[in-house]
């Protein structure tokens, strides 16, 4: 293998990173991972003619999270990628003040208590789902269950009509996959992504002008209508901010859904141990979100120069924390490379994954992503006296930022 020290040259150093991104697509890119977290925690290289370091290890990764001499930079101008081309813009790629301004309204339309409300519909949603996939008996899990439940939830959430669902679907894994660095992007993605840009905008301006004029029971309503000392929602934020909550809120649930199941079916003693007590769900979802996260990586540019964890950043450059990586980190977990369903059970001291993050871009909607998945998870076990993998092979999406499975083919036994 060919070390980020070796690689001295800036061709060398792009392709090692390279490497290290194609990895996610891998159905099994860990070991990958443990060969770079192997090199230290902070490795420089070289990506889009910018200096840009890999941090490796679960502290390294949260310390650099947390610090404000790490952000984005597009509003300044510094970002060492210059120019935001994913279509989501506003709260994922502020920095403070605007970061804070901007969570504190939509955190007013998006509290616990709205979630909370949404488990009636959730669950009627996920027990039509499970009657129509145990009817079949054998379906692929990802288009039967994992895709539907948020996507649909999220279209509610929003106010989208149901008939508009499947093309919101499409937009939204467009945009998925035109998070992942542009050198590993073809032109057709690239060509989608704008497309789906535009589709979004169109969309969603003409759905926010029908909310002003009549507002309806939607967390689009709350947004539109959010008034903080005279402060309000700009059209341009309230546009990037739906696009953003249908992507973030959609893509990410699937995965962490469709993961999770296939975690339990190569770890056949802790699917038994959540049969015996469905008590472990609650943890195993943390576990999943450690074992398999579906947000890989996680880019930031350094604002300013600055010291963190023992490594001198100069500003302008750009890191690259291997979230993959730091949840299997053997210097803060035990048997880090075993999925163990308890691992976060009780009072322990199992330090938090990154699964959803760190710092003041930790996962808005974190909580809606845990209870949508353990509701899954709930409901496939108790629907289900067993299920297992079917003949066809688990297909894996060709994406890096953004990791899941494209098809899970699932035999269900009720």
């Amino acid at each position: 293998m060919t070390t980020l020290d070796e690689a001295n040259t800036s061709e060398g150093r792009f392709a090692e990173i390279m490497s290290v991104l194609a990895a996610s697509r891998l159905p099994d890119p860990y070991p990958r991972y443990r060969e770079i977290r192997q090199l230290g925690a902070f490795l420089p290289g070289d990506l889009a003619g910018s200096t840009v370091t890999l941090v490796t290890t679960l502290a390294g990764a949260t310390a650099v999270l947390a610090h404000p001499a790490i952000g984005h930079g597009y509003r300044d101008g510094v970002s060492y990628r210059g120019d935001a081309e994913d279509g989501l813009g506003s709260l994922l790629r502020a920095d403070p003040p605007d970061h804070a301004r901007l969570r504190r309204l939509v955190g007013k339309a998006f509290t616990p208590a709205v979630i909370a409300d949404l488990v009636p519909e959730l669950t009627a949603l996920l027990d039509e789902l499970l009657d129509t996939a145990i009817d079949r008996g054998e379906v692929d899990a990802v288009e039967a269950l994992a895709r539907p439940l948020p996507l649909r939830m999220m279209c509610r959430l929003l106010g989208v009509p149901a008939e508009d669902e499947q093309e919101f679907g499409g937009w939204a894994d467009a945009l998925a996959r035109g998070l992942d660095p542009p050198a590993l992007m073809t032109p057709a993605e690239k060509t989608a992504r704008q497309r789906a840009t535009v589709a979004f905008d169109e969309y969603f301006r003409a759905l926010i002008a029908r909310r002003r004029g009549a507002p309806r029971e939607d967390l689009l309503s709350r947004l539109v209508a959010i008034h903080d000392d005279g402060d309000v929602l700009s059209e341009r934020e309230l546009l990037e901010l739906c696009t953003l909550l249908l992507v973030a809120g959609y893509e990410t649930t699937v995965n962490l859904i469709s993961g999770g199941i296939l975690a339990l079916l190569g770890n056949p003693d802790q699917l038994a141990a959540l049969r015996a007590d469905p008590a472990l769900v609650g943890p195993a979802v943390e576990e999943m979100l450690r074992y398999d996260p579906p947000v890989q990586f996680i880019a930031r540019t350094v604002l300013a120069d600055a010291e963190i964890g023992g490594h001198a950043f100069t500003g302008g450059d750009g890191v690259l924390m291997i979230i993959g990586a730091a949840n299997r980190d053997p210097e803060a977990f035990d048997q880090p490379d075993r999925f163990l369903a308890g691992r976060y059970a009780g009072a322990g001291r199992t330090p938090r994954h990154l699964g959803f993050g760190a710092g003041i871009h930790y996962c808005l909607g974190a909580p809606l992503a845990r209870i949508e998945a353990e509701l899954a998870l709930r409901g496939l076990l108790r629907r289900t006296r067993s299920f297992t993998l079917a003949e066809q092979a688990v297909a894996y999406r060709d994406q890096i930022v953004i990791r899941g499975v494209r098809t899970l083919p699932l035999r269900l036994f009720a």
